[in-house]
């Protein structure tokens, strides 16, 4: 085996893991990106509805909310800079029954204490002469949610990561992370195992962040969350849709609800349902996402028909088509408080130099400039 020294080791070339890295780079430091696939973005950020959340629906106060909110303003910045396909197409979120519409007013309620100040409660007429086709009683519109090409995306941060002398290497999993006094040792799998040694190590794994921590050898188990997995399932649309923003039903436990996307392409979809997924027999030390099923049950759509129906009863039979899916890195805390994003640093485990981030699910797409801000004011603080 040999040994490279560098200053910074991210490690998952996801869109998060490709922010925080070319905001380190951009700050000065020597950054390498480890990534275990065979390209940049194959794990959860491959798997997205690739929306720009506007900051609706989380507790405010929350990272959630606070990056959420700042992410898409550096968002929206970032593709206009770079040339990345995105678009402020707007969202309903619809209430289908009278019983819905306390659900709306608490949402613009906290979408205001979020610091979005751009939704707006509108009567039913208002809806259906936006969205000829859906059916409701009122909606909450958020103007400012939107659409992304998050592979363009990824491929501009890459950009940015070279052209300021960082290095994304994929094809390298890492096996284990030992703190040595002022160092870090990281040893990485692969056709060419290595031993590299830096000073500095961001763990960026999505699914992997709690398993990838576990093998940290000296880090407090205390100081780690427990993983849950939530699979979301979608199905495209044969055909278009009538509507041309995005329509989202009253929030579920666990998601938001089987909700309508429109890509860039123009292309529709419905999803993700919310699959939670068995992990109290899961490994966590020898744990691959590879494990996951990733195909959709066909058999799911009857559900999917059903919850479509409620908003759009047009909805043809036999119009969906099992599209692809996504696992949500979900996280607990054995306090059972409310779930939320954790970036963990060295006031959280006493390790300088290690940031470990943990549940970075739906808006990490729309959160991932904002979350990697943090995370370079936290390394050169």
């Amino acid at each position: 085996m040999s040994s490279t020294d560098v200053q910074t080791i991210v490690i998952g070339a996801g869109v998060v893991g490709l922010a925080v890295a070319a905001s380190l780079s951009k700050a000065g430091r020597e950054v390498y990106v480890l990534e275990a696939n065979a390209a940049i973005g194959q794990g959860v950020s491959s798997r997205n509805s690739e929306v720009i959340h506007a900051g609706i629906y989380y507790h405010p106060g929350s990272l959630k909310a606070k990056v959420c909110v700042r992410g898409k303003k550096l968002l929206y910045a970032h593709c206009e800079k770079h040339n990345v396909a995105a678009k402020a197409i707007g969202k309903l979120i619809v209430a289908t029954s009278n019983d819905e519409r306390d659900a709306l007013n608490k949402l613009h309620q906290r979408a205001l204490k979020n610091g979005v100040d751009d939704t707006v409660l509108i009567d039913k007429d208002t809806a259906l002469a936006m969205q000829p086709g859906l059916r409701c009683v009122a909606a909450l519109h958020s103007p400012s949610t939107g659409i992304i090409d998050s592979h363009s995306l990824m491929v501009s941060l890459h950009g940015e990561i070279e052209n300021h002398g960082g290095l994304v290497i994929n094809q390298t999993p890492v096996t284990a992370i030992d703190p040595a006094g002022n160092h870090f040792s990281v040893s990485t799998g692969g056709n060419s195992p290595t031993k590299l040694t830096c000073t500095e190590v961001i763990n960026c794994t999505g699914l992997n962040a709690v398993p990838l921590a576990n093998r940290i050898s000296t880090l407090a188990t205390h100081s780690i969350p427990k993983a849950r997995f939530a699979k979301g399932n979608y199905f495209r649309l044969q055909g278009r849709a009538p509507f041309n923003s995005l329509i989202y039903p009253a929030p579920v436990t666990g998601g938001l609800g089987v909700h309508l996307t429109i890509d860039i392409g123009g292309q529709a979809r419905f999803g993700p349902d919310v699959e939670w997924l068995a992990t109290e027999s899961t490994d966590l030390t020898t744990f691959s996402q590879d494990q996951f099923d990733y195909r959709v049950n066909p058999q799911r759509a009857d559900r999917f028909y059903a919850a479509i129906r409620k908003y759009w009863p047009d909805l043809p039979d036999n119009a969906l088509q099992p599209d692809y899916s996504g696992i949500r890195p979900k996280i607990e805390r054995s306090d059972g408080g409310e779930i939320d994003f954790e970036i963990s640093t060295h006031a959280t485990h006493g390790i300088k130099g290690l940031i470990n981030l943990y549940g970075i699910e739906s808006p990490g797409l729309t959160s991932s400039l904002a979350i990697a801000e943090i995370v370079t004011s936290a390394l050169t603080a």
